[in-house]
This record gives C-alpha cells, sequence and structure tokens, in this order.
C-alpha cells in the first residue's frame, strides 16, 4: 500500500520521544470525511468519503489489521454517493445481531446496508417543513437508542428520525441561522451549534424549549463544530470559524468557557473526545496539526490561560477530520488531502 512522508513529533510537558510511525492510506480522492466501526464480528474498519465537486462522490470502506499495520480495500465496497458526504457512522453498536449499517448526510439522509460483496441502498429519508433546500450539515447516532438519528440542517432545523419505522420523530427549529453541528449528550438530550454563533440544548421531552449555553463573543462569527464527551457527558467543546481556539464547556456552569484551549497556529477544523472515562480531547488544524489535551477537574479560571497540549503530532498539510476510535482507544484517524492516517498515542 502506498503511504506518505510525514513528519512525526509525540511531545509532552516533560519530555520527548520519537514516535514509532504513521500508518497511512492514500485514496483516489480527497476525503471529506471518515468513521470508525464498532462491530467486534469484523476486522478493524474505517469508512471513508470523497470530496469532489462533481454530483457522484464515493464512499469506500477500508480495514486495517492492527497487527501488521495493513489496509485492504475491497473495489466491491465502494459506493457511489450525491455530492460530497458530509458525515458518515456506522450503526453505533458492537452488537453482532444488529444490522451491519453505515449512515451518510449530504442532500439527505441516507442509510446502506453493508453486505460482505456489496453496499446497497437501505433507507432515503427526506424530511423538511420549512424550504426546498434541506442540505444536512451533520448527524449523530444515539448511542442510548440506536433507532434514533439527529440531524443537522442549514435550513434553520434539527430532525430526529427514527431510522426503524423510516420516519421523522420531531423537526425543531432550533436556530436564527443555518445549523452546522449536532451531537447527542444523553439520553433525550442533544445539541446544536449554528451560524447565529451559539450553542443549544434541547430535551426532547420538552421540544418547545432550548438552554444557550454559550455564544460566541465574536460578534457575527458562526461556530461549525460541536462534540459532546460521550465518556463524561458534562463537558462538550465547540470551534468557531476561522477559529484557532477549542472552547470546552461544563453544562454545570453555562455561558462561561471552562477552558479554551489556544495553541493552534491556525484555524481549527475538528475535534474528537476519547471515547473512554476520561477527558482527552484531539483537535486538528489548518496548521497542518494534531493536539491531544487532558481537561482537567478544575478549569481554567477566566477561560484560557496557558494550557499546553499533552502531546502534539505534525503533518504534511492542512488536517481537516479526527476521529478517535470508539474500539481501540490508544488509535486516532486523520485525514489530510487524500490521505488517511491512524497514529497510535
Amino acid at each position: 500500500m502506498d503511504s506518505i512522508e510525514v513528519e512525526l513529533s509525540i511531545e509532552s510537558q516533560s519530555d520527548k520521544m520519537q514516535a514509532e510511525g504513521v500508518h497511512s492510506y492514500v485514496a483516489e480522492w480527497p476525503i471529506s470525511c471518515l468513521a470508525w466501526s464498532v462491530r467486534r464480528d469484523k476486522a478493524p474498519r474505517l469508512a471513508i468519503g470523497s470530496y469532489l465537486e462533481d454530483y457522484t462522490n464515493k464512499v469506500e470502506l477500508i480495514h486495517f489489521n492492527y497487527h501488521t499495520f495493513n489496509f485492504t480495500t475491497d473495489p466491491r465496497l465502494v459506493l457511489d454517493h450525491p455530492y460530497a458526504p458530509t458525515n458518515l457512522m456506522f450503526f453505533p453498536s458492537d452488537n453482532d445481531t444488529n444490522p451491519d449499517l453505515l449512515a451518510t448526510s449530504g442532500d439527505n439522509l441516507r442509510l446502506w446496508q453493508i453486505h460482505h460483496d456489496h453496499i446497497q441502498l437501505k433507507s432515503l429519508l427526506i424530511g423538511n417543513k420549512v424550504s426546498d433546500h434541506s442540505a444536512i450539515t451533520s448527524f449523530d447516532w444515539a448511542g442510548f437508542d440506536p433507532r434514533l438519528v439527529a440531524t443537522s440542517s442549514v435550513d434553520t432545523t434539527c430532525t430526529i428520525w427514527d431510522i426503524e419505522r423510516e420516519s421523522m420523530n420531531a423537526q425543531l427549529v432550533a436556530h436564527d441561522k443555518e445549523v452546522y453541528d449536532i451531537s447527542w449528550g444523553g439520553l433525550n438530550v442533544f445539541a446544536s451549534v449554528s451560524g447565529d454563533g451559539s450553542v443549544r440544548v434541547f430535551d426532547l421531552r420538552d421540544k418547545e424549549k432550548s438552554t444557550i449555553i454559550y455564544e460566541n463573543p465574536v460578534q457575527d462569527c458562526p461556530l461549525l463544530r460541536l462534540e459532546w464527551n460521550k465518556g463524561d457527558p458534562r463537558f462538550m467543546a465547540t470551534v468557531g470559524m476561522n477559529s484557532s481556539k477549542v472552547v470546552v464547556m461544563d453544562i454545570r456552569q453555562p455561558t462561561t468557557p471552562f477552558m479554551e484551549l489556544s495553541k493552534h497556529r491556525m484555524s481549527v477544523n475538528g475535534v474528537s473526545w476519547s471515547p473512554d472515562i476520561g477527558r482527552h480531547l484531539c483537535s486538528v488544524g489548518d496548521d497542518s496539526t494534531a493536539l491531544i489535551w487532558e481537561v482537567m477537574e478544575t478549569g481554567v479560571q477566566g477561560g484560557c490561560g496557558d494550557v499546553e497540549p499533552l502531546m502534539w503530532y505534525g503533518s504534511t498539510a492542512e488536517i481537516n477530520h479526527v476521529c478517535w476510535s470508539p474500539m481501540q482507544w490508544d488509535w486516532i484517524a486523520l485525514t489530510l488531502l487524500n490521505n488517511l492516517q491512524l497514529l497510535k498515542v
């Protein structure tokens, strides 16, 4: 398999060490997004989506061997996707009695059935009550109830889907402007970020209300990324447009940032929490670095302080996406240009 030359450094506050390496897969097209599978009855695998200006884009399944560090692919497990996918997620359960599904978002939400020798479209979920333009910016699959998928849309709405019934449970006008990202925080609770610069928390038991827990102090600046910490749901992280800062929030102390992580030198493009019960966060950006942070029990009063990352990784190009492995907690997947890179931390 092709590989690329990378600059790699892992640095702690007390010492430096040379990492053993980064394992790379080179796709035939620029990569827009990625996802890890959680099934234990399958070889470790990921999905990557293309970023092409054409109508027809691609989603490809890739297997990775943790012992030999080899990537393997099957041309039968590549699907055509309308427009570039904005997000990918596998069915969020390791129970092998559940269907082997992959969800993708773009113009609509699609569910794909994965077979050993092909991928088949299972469901096309279309639902819009506000306008004819319903591009889905992102989605999150509920781990507490895998029947539920929450999507965010440019039409200011968030939609909760029941994929078993292939119907909408609810559709909320969530923000004043486009909704760019969405994340479940627990039973019936999710949060979203928007072009209006706010983080809002919703409870499906009272759909008419929402709570603003953070507003971007930069006027007229959208918040683009949001990830709720599934291992410790007191915390979530968000990133603003063209911002080199990651804002960590504690939902017990709304409106005031718990921590502000500001060691990136250019715009941050993505964040991912470690899936264990700890509070480690990885952020990636246009400065070609991935930084791993420890979110301390006690935040830095007043916001930012001078918080240093625990580790850093330097690549050769802007890093666009990051996803911490939900099964192997010491592996992180990154994308840059047409490269998928896996690094062990």
